[in-house]
């Protein structure tokens, strides 16, 4: 069993900073990927960064120059600057794990979801 636990979000004025974590625990032998999403109301989920095994990045074209995500072990991080109103929605996170009880498997986590609200 594996879970991923996120905090950091929260109300901030546009143009603030916050920053996202999410911790992963349990059963895990390997982290492929880690990735925020989030998901405004009315609208489907969007991938905002991604992060491989090895250190690959890639970014919605919304979040470039502004997010930065960043891994230390089983914790991503999404470094959210010059906020905006847009960038209002649920944060989710994501992680691709191979767990102990069966390595030849790729398994899909999600966390909770943390509230991110950008006021003008």
């Amino acid at each position: 069993q594996v879970q991923l636990v996120e905090s950091g979000g929260g109300l901030v004025q546009a143009g603030g900073s916050l920053r996202l974590s999410c911790a992963a625990s349990g059963s895990i032998f390997n982290i492929n990927a880690m990735s925020w999403y989030r998901q405004a109301p009315g609208k489907q989920r969007e991938l905002v960064a991604t992060m491989i095994s090895g250190g690959t990045t890639n970014y919605a074209d919304s979040a470039k120059g502004r997010f930065t995500i960043s891994r230390d072990r089983v914790t991503v991080y999404l470094q959210m600057n010059s906020l905006k109103p847009e960038d209002t929605a649920v944060y989710y996170c994501n992680a691709r794990i191979i767990t102990t009880h069966n390595v030849r498997v790729v398994y899909d986590y999600w966390g909770q979801g943390t509230q991110v609200t950008v006021s003008s």
